[in-house]
């Protein structure tokens, strides 16, 4: 089974993308890049920016399925109003293309890649590079559109792991919760 993946990373002077294309159990990377917002003038024209090249990508790329990174908590209210207002755009434009959404917070990203949920934009970079082969070339120092990489990959290998709603507090607590399926 063949399927693309958007990547978004939400932002509101620059927001990444990133493209997977998915084969049976492997990922490479079709593309990644930037919307650069910055000269787009006031909040209402980045927007519409946003929409209107998100829009692109998609009748670009044909992604089944977008996962986009989740806006974390801050001490600012007015940059995550903004930056809550770029995801609904983005959003937007993948509900206009029937385009399902999944969406992740930074951390699970960073886990899912790294292992850490702590991890530096760096070293997510890198273990992408790794992970899909990314040429130095490519990878061209773009946090924004790795990032966004990272959570196209991290749906990826979310895809083939539903999660459970029990959850475990140690070893002990798993024991506890399965007696069924220990054995003696």
């Amino acid at each position: 089974m063949e399927k693309i993946i958007l990547g978004i990373d939400p932002g509101t002077n620059v927001m990444g993308y990133g493209l997977i294309k998915v084969v049976g159990n492997k990922a490479e990377m079709l593309t990644m890049g930037v919307i650069d917002l910055r000269k787009a003038g006031d909040a209402y024209l980045k927007l519409g920016h946003i929409f209107k090249r998100v829009s692109a990508i998609i009748d670009t790329y044909l992604p089944d399925e977008m996962a986009i990174e989740a806006p974390f908590f801050g001490k600012n209210v007015q940059s995550m109003l903004k930056l809550g207002r770029a995801q609904g755009t983005a959003i937007a434009a993948a509900i206009n293309h029937g385009v399902p959404i999944h969406e992740y917070a930074p951390t699970k990203i960073k886990m899912a890649i790294t292992g850490q949920g702590a991890a530096s934009k760096e070293q997510v970079a890198a273990m992408l590079q790794r992970l899909m082969k990314i040429s130095d070339r490519d990878m061209q120092q773009m946090t924004d559109a790795t990032d966004a990489l990272g959570a196209a990959y991290c749906h990826f290998l979310q895809a083939g792991k539903p999660e459970s709603d029990t959850h475990y507090h140690g070893w002990k607590d798993f024991i506890n919760k399965n007696k069924e399926r220990v054995s003696k």
